[in-house]
């Protein structure tokens, strides 16, 4: 029986973009989590032999817990498979066709309370996707991929020149404005920008003062932490206008609107919501936020969340 929504993200891309290459590098270094990721083909990914603990028809379990199932022609049996599994998975991947439209994949995990969508990643060959996008028989597949990312990978910019680099990034800004875009190489993306902030780093106090620790190059995090109660109506503001620079954001806080119970606070592209936290230690409210360096806007963030505090903003109508 599943207690907790599982998290799930969905990887698409256009054909040759490195999606596989991805999924290769969350395999072999899954940071400690049982990962399960669906595939169309196990022959595309290819796992070290000396990290396969057994192999079937439809699985391949690997040593570090994590496992690599085949969809079929049936994504919703291949879901229910991993989700019944024991221990049931951490984080469910799902590697989509080059072909497809990743948005109709991540609408399963809208629809099914055992899951979570995280977010859609499209990977993306800075070589080659302005071509692609002007072929007529490719431009509406390129364009649906790119308008279902909340993160679009920018791949492959070792191949580039730093001119042929900016001009693909502002052209994926103009295409996808809702997005955040990372350049990367050999698709290497930290587990952090795939999944949100797992862990709250280094917090000096339970106060409002910031924490900012090198995060691997260009980003970096902060975390908030405090007993207060906060507005729920005010972090949803937040939510939907979130300081420049600030990419992902994730916790667990107490807000006037449940007291008694701990509420998640999310922010990943189009991800954006308060909920009921499935479960909660009573303690203080704490969020991670990951910005891009070099001048993240936390000293924002610190004003914002301050002036959501129920506390302060009482304090404010009164001294009015």
């Amino acid at each position: 029986m599943i207690h907790r929504p599982i998290p799930l993200t969905v990887i698409g891309g256009f054909l040759g973009s490195g999606k596989t290459t991805l999924v290769n590098h969350l395999l072999h270094d899954s940071g400690g989590l049982r990962i399960a990721v669906l595939v169309n083909d196990f022959g595309s990914v290819d796992i070290d032999a000396q990290l396969i603990a057994s192999t079937g028809a439809n699985t391949i379990a690997l040593t570090n817990g994590c496992v690599c199932c085949s969809i079929g022609d049936d994504l919703t049996d291949g879901l229910i498979r991993v989700i019944a599994s024991t221990p049931a998975p951490d984080w469910i991947i799902i590697e989509a066709s080059g072909v497809s439209d990743p948005w109709r994949i991540a609408e399963v995990a809208l629809a099914d309370r055992a899951l979570m969508l995280e977010g859609v990643i499209v990977l993306i060959d800075g070589q080659a996707v302005m071509g692609y996008s002007a072929d007529a028989r490719l431009a509406d597949t390129i364009q649906r991929q790119l308008s279902a990312a909340d993160l679009m990978v920018l791949n492959k910019i070792d191949l580039m020149s730093s001119e042929q680099v900016a001009a693909v990034h502002a052209w994926l800004a103009d295409q996808a404005p809702r997005a955040w875009i990372h350049q990367t190489r050999e698709a290497r993306v930290p587990h952090d920008m795939l999944r949100g902030p797992r862990s709250a780093g280094t917090v000096g106090s339970p106060s409002v003062d910031p924490a900012l620790h090198r995060h691997g190059d260009p980003f970096c995090t902060w975390t908030f932490q405090t007993e207060e109660l906060l507005s729920a109506e005010k972090l949803r503001r937040l939510l939907q206008a979130m300081p420049d620079g600030i990419v992902r954001a994730k916790g667990i806080v107490r807000t006037d609107a449940a007291p008694s119970r701990g509420t998640v606070f999310q922010f990943a592209g189009r991800s954006r919501y308060l909920k009921p936290a499935d479960s909660w230690d009573g303690g203080a409210s704490r969020i991670v936020f990951i910005g891009i360096k070099p001048a993240p806007a936390f000293g924002a963030l610190r004003r914002l969340l301050r002036e959501a505090s129920v506390g302060a903003a009482e304090d404010a109508g009164h001294g009015g």
